[in-house]
């Protein structure tokens, strides 16, 4: 008798004992996560009817906020709003001219990634993004350069969409990420632009590293 009380105050302790531990695993799930996030872009034009060719991509950067969501313990909403820079270079033939055009085009850019955790660490991440030309820059070199149509951020769509997919991981507070995020919509926005890029859409890849504040 006296053994079986003491064996069910021991596991009382226990249970008392384990109860903030398990508490404070579910606030940590639960809990919003905000933190910064910054790094490397590859991004390529991709072209459906434009006579171009020696594409070749343009190496950047990216930077921002991010959030993520719990609503689950497997799964959460991220949120990000970021500085972002995509773009390419390529050769192109105009009337039989030869010139080189080099489209440098920054965002604001706003993704919203479903998150699917794989353990404490892992994360699988897809989603829309949505994004609003700040600036461009276009530089013409070769034979038709002097005579080239400046091309300024009226020649371009002013808003972007697309989805976009990738892998994070989080070693405690720290991040490390990839993704690769492909446009839906038409960069081009007036006659001269159409006539270089056609049909042609943004795609970018991304190496990140960020720090999260809880």
């Amino acid at each position: 008798m006296k053994t079986t009380r003491k064996t069910w105050m021991a596991l009382g302790l226990l249970a008392l004992g384990t109860a903030p531990l398990l508490t404070s695993e579910a606030q940590a799930q639960n809990r919003v996560r905000a933190g910064i996030k910054g790094g490397f872009n590859a991004s390529s034009l991709f072209y459906e009817n434009a006579n171009a060719n020696d594409r070749k991509e343009r190496y950047s950067f990216h930077g921002g906020l991010f959030a993520q969501i719990p609503a689950g313990r497997y799964f959460a909403i991220q949120p990000e709003l970021l500085y972002t820079t995509k773009g390419a270079s390529s050769n192109f033939n105009v009337a039989g001219l030869q010139q080189r055009n080099t489209f440098r085009l920054n965002y604001l850019e706003l993704p919203v990634l479903a998150t699917f955790k794989l353990g404490n660490a892992v994360e699988l991440q897809a989603g829309p993004y949505a994004s609003y030309l700040l600036d461009s820059n276009v530089k013409t070199t070769g034979d038709f350069a002097n005579g080239a149509t400046p091309l300024n951020r009226d020649a371009f769509n002013r808003f972007d969409y697309g989805v976009a997919g990738g892998l994070n991981l989080f070693l405690g507070k720290a991040l490390v990420g990839v993704r690769y995020g492909q446009g839906l919509q038409n960069i081009a926005n007036s006659t001269t632009s159409g006539l270089l890029l056609g049909k042609a859409r943004n795609g970018v890849g991304m190496i990140s590293v960020g720090y999260s504040f809880n």
